[in-house]
């Protein structure tokens, strides 16, 4: 009889689940709050990668794992987001445009688009 082995879905599932939470909370946390608190990821990644290596069961010293790798991951898209609020492709928060490198032309059409993103 073969014995199925669930492991290997089972951390599937939840890297894809992880990955996919950490996107909008990226998106999210450089909207209200800019780039100044990327060391939060930083702690907090080295926080689950360090829990990883003292956790004996192998989906839950993976999934700890996988989500340390995605904080860390995430510092490099947190400044990647800015790049690309920048550039106009995603909305800025008007309180905080001081904050941006932006040409006159390219701030009016991002503070256009993001007061349509919060009417």
């Amino acid at each position: 009889m073969i014995e199925i082995n669930y492991t290997g879905i089972i951390i599937a599932v939840c890297t894809f689940l992880i990955i996919g939470l950490f996107h909008p909370m990226v998106i999210k946390m450089e909207y209200y709050w800019g780039t100044k608190y990327w060391w939060t990821y930083l702690l907090a990644g080295l926080a689950f990668l360090f829990a990883a290596l003292f956790t004996e069961n192998i989906i839950v010293s993976s999934i700890l794992g996988v989500t340390g790798a995605s904080l860390l991951w995430a510092i490099g898209e947190l400044f990647s987001q800015k790049k690309r609020v920048e550039k106009g492709w995603f909305p800025l928060n008007p309180k905080r445009k001081h904050e941006y490198n932006l040409e006159k032309d390219k701030c009016q059409s991002c503070v256009d688009k993001s007061k349509q993103t919060t009417e």
